[in-house]
């Protein structure tokens, strides 16, 4: 596309006004679908850490282009939607174990 053709293409679109422009394929968005809307944040916040990862590891994911902890990001992601939260399973004296692929539990600080 030239520079030109750019040139025309958005002198048309400067050239549009809200009367010109046909809305009739857009359905009307009533409360219930802006409440739905509203209900999740997206993205989601997002933590700094610092985590370590094999040099080969970090090698390929940087090997595929920019955005590398993008991609890392995205990686767990699938892995945490596909994985299905595993039941706890009763122990004798009455408390729970944790499935092995279950993520650990955060550790308690003692106090000093």
């Amino acid at each position: 596309m030239s520079k030109k053709s750019i040139k025309s293409d958005l002198e048309r679109v400067d050239r549009l006004t809200d009367e010109t422009l046909d809305y009739t394929d857009i359905p009307p968005l009533d409360e219930a679908f802006l409440a739905n809307a509203m209900r999740v944040p997206w993205p989601p916040t997002k933590r700094q850490l610092t985590i370590r990862l094999d040099a080969d590891v970090l090698a390929w994911l940087k090997s595929l282009g920019k955005g590398y902890q993008t991609r890392i990001n995205r990686i767990l992601r699938l892995a945490m939607e596909s994985h299905r939260p595993s039941p706890r399973r009763a122990t004798a004296r009455g408390g729970s174990v944790r499935a092995l692929d279950a993520p650990p539990r955060p550790k308690k600080r003692r106090a000093v």
